[in-house]
């Protein structure tokens, strides 16, 4: 059984940049990936987004510029008949070795302690090595990798690391059907 399924935002929902996502123009969604969200969210799956945004830290958006973003996604999503239940970022720099940045499992343990989500019924989509060593930090049951964004390179560099990711997909979509042929939402479709 699976209830709650934590995913990052950039590579995995929307179109990654180098140059970071700084405001709602810059946000596209993937393909496939707004309608991933909202058939995980109408079958009774929870969504929270987990996100590390360093672009606050290093100011180079304000938190009005990044909280648009994620109205941009929501309404997308909210478009389609789907709701994200919450969005958890860590605004930091790497250099600040705070305890909510991704692999470090903070951003999640916010999450299980104000929803009281039992994390062994819960995965992480991500398409980093972080977010899949954040997944696993926070005792998630299931970590699933997307080759979309980063997911290539997180590949290997987890296979280096001998992690290895409950399932692998092509992209959200994909993932979306993993889950759904695996598992039935603890909660009832509402």
């Amino acid at each position: 059984m699976v209830n709650t399924i934590f995913l990052d935002r950039d590579g995995v929902i929307n179109v990654d940049s180098p140059d970071y996502i700084k405001n709602p123009f810059e946000f596209h969604f993937i393909p496939g990936s707004a309608e991933a969200l909202a058939a995980l969210s109408c079958r009774g799956f929870d969504l929270i987004i987990i996100s590390n945004q360093s672009v606050i830290g290093r100011k180079m958006a304000s938190l009005e510029d990044i909280q648009a973003v994620f109205e941009k996604l929501k309404k997308g999503v909210n478009a389609l008949n789907g709701h994200i239940r919450d969005i958890f970022y860590c605004p930091h720099k790497p250099e600040d070795h705070c305890n909510c940045r991704k692999p470090k499992p903070g951003l999640i343990f916010q999450a299980i302690e104000k929803y009281g989500i039992d994390p062994a019924l819960s995965c992480m989509i991500g398409d980093s090595a972080k977010d899949i060593e954040c997944g696993r930090n926070a005792g998630c049951g299931f970590s699933l990798l997307v080759k979309t964004g980063n997911g290539e390179k997180a590949a290997l560099e987890l296979e280096e690391k001998k992690i290895i990711p409950d399932y692998t997909g092509n992209d959200l979509m994909a993932c979306a059907r993993w889950i759904c042929n695996n598992f039935k939402s603890t909660h009832p479709v509402l």
